[in-house]
């Protein structure tokens, strides 16, 4: 029997595609970019549930994860920084779309054929209560003809918010926007990869300034930020928005060091009152790498390399300066309170939460409790209110960014 395609429905898939590759444009880190490409497939197929998972070496690597059941896609959950793959191979669905760079379009994975040599892994669902029913795993297919990600699309919701099977025109239409989308992927990999590699050049003079580090930092900051811009009622699309450029302009807040000294950097003992003056010059330098700001993200990222180490209360450095413009640039006043960049105030606390739990030269690192008592205290003096608060609220997430982003052993 030849199944009816709804023509209408396919059209309006096939210009909503279109559309996204627009919005897409809008967006520079990898996070941001695979976290709508997912939002997107879900609502052409009305997907209870999906994710992300991007090829390294031989697995698939989990990079985002949605579940309207378990958890609001368009909040901030723990979830989001799930650290978990599957190997590349034959037995599991995503490893078979992966292997076989094949579409699956399966109605009801308790009730694969025995033929299949994949097979569902019912482990979540029994964990969580959650019952997958159907399923849609695509491979997003590079310009060198390799899989580069998996997506999973799964339970697609009628009207009744039953599941029931992916229909096929919003198949055609996941599977254009799956035929076009790992470009977008590779754009936002690269724009990363570009950030992480300026990060190494700093870590060969400042042994502290690791990738893990920053990506703790650039994480936290972007969760931070997220929710303080929902209880300010900031529209969706905007908060991703920003949210994708302070992840990754929170990622290079010391890359001013690259101008310090390695007598400095590398000291192992505490630094005297002359050595610390020289090291608090690397917000200027990191502010001068950016003096020639051509986007909005230059802009943030000058912005945080000079205003990070400033306090609410006014006692930061470097304060405020004559000309951001000058790598040699005098203070002229003091900073203070709402005067500091929202995003720098927020990077201020990220990056001294993620020193105090870190173990440096000088130093063992810090309970996670004792961390907290600091910001607590800290609160009005050192930090912005809103900001201790908003991190504050957010506990189960920024333990989840550490699980993932871990130092090398």
């Amino acid at each position: 029997m030849k199944s009816i395609v709804d023509t209408s429905s396919l059209h309006e898939g096939i210009s909503r595609v279109l559309a996204v590759f627009q919005k897409l444009r809008e967006l520079r880190g990898a996070d941001a970019i695979l976290d709508r490409i997912l939002l997107e497939a879900r609502e052409i197929c009305n997907a209870e549930a999906g994710s992300i998972l991007l090829v390294k070496e031989d697995r698939l690597v989990f990079s985002i994860v949605h579940n309207d059941f378990l958890f609001s896609a368009h909040g901030i959950n723990k979830h989001l920084y799930l650290d978990a793959s599957v190997p590349i191979d034959d037995f599991s669905i995503a490893g078979y779309t992966a292997k076989h760079s094949e579409t699956l379009r399966l109605d009801d994975v308790y009730a694969l054929p025995p033929s299949y040599s994949f097979k569902f892994n019912p482990a979540l669902d029994k964990q969580s209560g959650y019952r997958t029913k159907s399923v849609l795993s695509l491979p997003l297919i590079n310009f060198q003809g390799r899989v580069c990600a998996v997506l999973q699309l799964i339970n697609s919701l009628d009207q009744d918010d039953k599941a029931v099977s992916f229909p096929e025109e919003a198949v055609a239409c996941v599977s254009l926007l799956a035929n076009h989308a790992s470009a977008c992927i590779e754009n936002g990999m690269t724009t990363n990869e570009l950030i992480l590699r300026t990060i190494r050049m700093s870590e060969l003079r400042d042994p502290a300034e690791t990738g893990p580090h920053v990506q703790r930092v650039g994480a936290y900051s972007a969760e931070i930020y997220h929710r303080m811009a929902q209880e300010s009622g900031l529209d969706a699309s905007e908060i991703k928005r920003r949210k994708d450029l302070i992840r990754m302009t929170a990622m290079l807040h010391d890359v001013g060091k690259v101008g310090i000294s390695d007598v400095i950097l590398k000291k192992p003992g505490k630094l005297t009152s002359e050595e610390y003056e020289v090291m608090k010059r690397h917000t200027l330098y990191g502010a001068h790498l950016f003096r020639n700001a051509v986007s909005e993200m230059d802009v943030m990222a000058r912005e945080i390399a000079l205003n990070h180490h400033q306090r609410f209360d006014g006692k930061g450095y470097p304060g405020r300066v004559s000309n951001i413009e000058d790598v040699d640039a005098m203070t002229v006043g003091t900073m203070a309170g709402e005067d500091i960049p929202l995003q720098a105030r927020i990077v201020a606390l990220a990056d001294v939460f993620d020193a105090l739990i870190s173990k440096r030269a000088y130093k063992e690192p810090w309970t996670i409790g004792m961390a907290l008592d600091v910001i607590r205290k800290e609160s009005g003096q050192q930090f912005d209110p809103e900001v201790v608060s908003a991190f504050l609220s957010i506990l189960d997430v920024i333990e989840a960014i550490r699980a993932k982003y871990q130092e090398a052993v």
